[in-house]
């Protein structure tokens, strides 16, 4: 799905969407948290990580970007 900046919320859903919104819909220029993010991202599609480790990571690069609106369990 798009980034579309009339959409303000996006829900994520799983590991692969947190991916896909960080690479592809992310509203601000890389960041070291963004790619921490994506890294861990990564690690827990390989299945090297627990998916709480990917969770965690989006959750600071979106609060990095100013753009997390709540966290829901």
């Amino acid at each position: 799905m798009p980034f579309n900046p009339v959409d303000r919320d996006r829900v994520v859903l799983s590991v692969s969407d947190a991916a896909e919104v960080l690479l592809k819909d992310w509203p601000t220029p890389a960041s070291k948290t963004r790619l921490a993010a994506i890294a861990a991202c990564l690690a827990v599609i390989r299945g090297e990580k627990p998916p709480r480790v990917a969770r965690k990571a989006f959750i600071v690069a979106a609060k990095d970007a100013r753009i997390l609106l709540g966290e829901q369990i």
